[in-house]
């Protein structure tokens, strides 16, 4: 089977779905293609440069190598009514001849040339829903039908996201409230929505598991001045407002004063950083390669994200690491058994949250159950197992390629 995933963002040293999909594809014996454009994640930030600029760099137009057991093709971009668009999709496709083609959202351009070029190519179409709540301001208010902001996103976002759905089998949405906003959004019907969640490459993210994993993280730990009796607090992303780090660094603050042996640990990028390296509770690190952080994962004892969420806190549970999120986050399921979750922006519910978590036996049996989930429901490796099925399940239904409509691919 010949899949090909577009994605419009790809940087080979992050950990997200673009990397690691079509890795575990391949793996199980598909020929993956990953399509995407000349830029990097995140290129639209205004603090892009502040928080990525020394870490994440895109890949040159034209550009066609081998990454993990799958092909990298890098087109160039061109705006098109405000928005990025891929340049030269059509003849990539038609060159590739793909069974399967996969998207990653069910909005934009690659969604709407690849539910365009199905006409004429007859590969099955499925795409995703990767816009969670905490960054879709609209799937938080109750604002009627003929509001501005309601009738901009019926126009540029359910009427778009209708036509594709119409050509695909099923959107992948990535959390919950991705799925709720796919199908009232996105134009998504109900019944072609499925929860999948993100995976984790548990090659790299998984508890120590031999002695030289057990040496390294007490080498990490002396190396970044801390204690064996000291609980290390980790989050690992970006340091944006919306993330809430300042939270962390406040509460584990509050817990050294009244003598408790807590530090905090960042990894991490942003605007945030110069009033984080501050405090003296703060160990921070920069950007890292995405299969760097696990030995990190396994030098802290607990993580904790207390803004928006992280693809990072599967990795970090998959490590068994105890998970502490805010309740603003509604996607639960890396917590579920094995973290807790305290109230948005309380420094003292935080605060109160981690003392609980003090006793070793406490962390190690939230740490395990974790782990062990991870490794048995979150795997990239089950993920694209499920993926394949679904592929392999449309593919009998396709219909056959009418080489005289291949005149309207450009």
């Amino acid at each position: 089977m010949r899949v090909a995933l577009l994605s419009d963002v790809f940087a080979s040293n992050m950990g997200y779905l673009e990397n690691l999909l079509p890795k575990y594809l391949a793996r199980q014996g598909a020929e993956v293609h990953l399509i995407t454009m000349d830029l990097p994640p995140y290129y639209w930030m205004k603090e892009f440069k502040q928080t990525y600029g020394q870490f994440i760099e895109s890949q040159p137009a034209g550009t066609v190598a081998e990454q993990q057991g799958y092909s990298l093709h890098v087109l160039g971009h061109r705006r098109v009514a405000g928005y990025m668009r891929m340049v030269g999709l059509g003849g990539k496709l038609r060159a590739l001849r793909p069974d399967v083609v996969q998207t990653t959202s069910v909005i934009g351009w690659a969604a709407l040339d690849a539910a365009f070029y199905r006409a004429a190519l007859g590969y099955e179409l499925f795409t995703g829903s990767h816009m969670t709540a905490s960054v879709f301001p609209l799937a938080t208010k109750n604002a009627p039908w003929w509001n501005r902001e309601r009738l901009r996103c019926f126009l540029l976002r359910t009427l778009p996201g209708r036509f594709v759905s119409r050509f695909a089998h099923k959107c992948y949405a990535v959390t919950e409230d991705c799925a709720h906003i796919a199908s009232r959004y996105f134009g998504v019907p109900c019944e072609d929505v499925e929860v999948m969640y993100l995976g984790v490459d548990t090659e790299y993210f998984h508890p120590a598991g031999s002695l030289a994993e057990s040496r390294e993280r007490g080498w990490l730990r002396r190396r970044l001045g801390f204690e064996e009796q000291d609980i290390v607090c980790i989050y690992t992303g970006k340091l944006l407002p919306e993330k809430q780090v300042g939270v962390l660094a406040r509460a584990v603050g509050e817990l050294r004063r009244r003598g408790l042996r807590f530090r905090a640990l960042v990894v991490g990028d942003g605007p945030e950083r110069a009033l984080l390296a501050q405090d003296p509770s703060c160990v921070l690190l920069g950007f890292m390669p995405f299969h760097q952080l696990g030995a990190y994962y396994r030098a802290a004892d607990v993580a904790v994200w207390p803004g928006n969420e992280s693809t990072s806190m599967l990795d970090a549970a998959a490590c068994g690491l105890p998970v502490v999120i805010s309740d603003r986050v509604e996607y639960r399921a890396p917590v579920e058994g094995n973290g807790r979750v305290f109230h948005s922006g309380s420094v003292e519910h935080l605060s109160h949250i981690l003392e609980e978590l003090r006793d070793p036996a406490s962390r190690k049996r939230l740490g395990l159950n974790g782990a062990a989930r991870m490794a048995r429901e979150f795997s990239w490796e089950a993920v694209a197992a499920r993926r394949l099925r679904d592929y392999r399940a449309a593919l009998p239904a396709r219909p056959a390629v009418r080489e005289t409509r291949e005149s309207v691919i450009s």
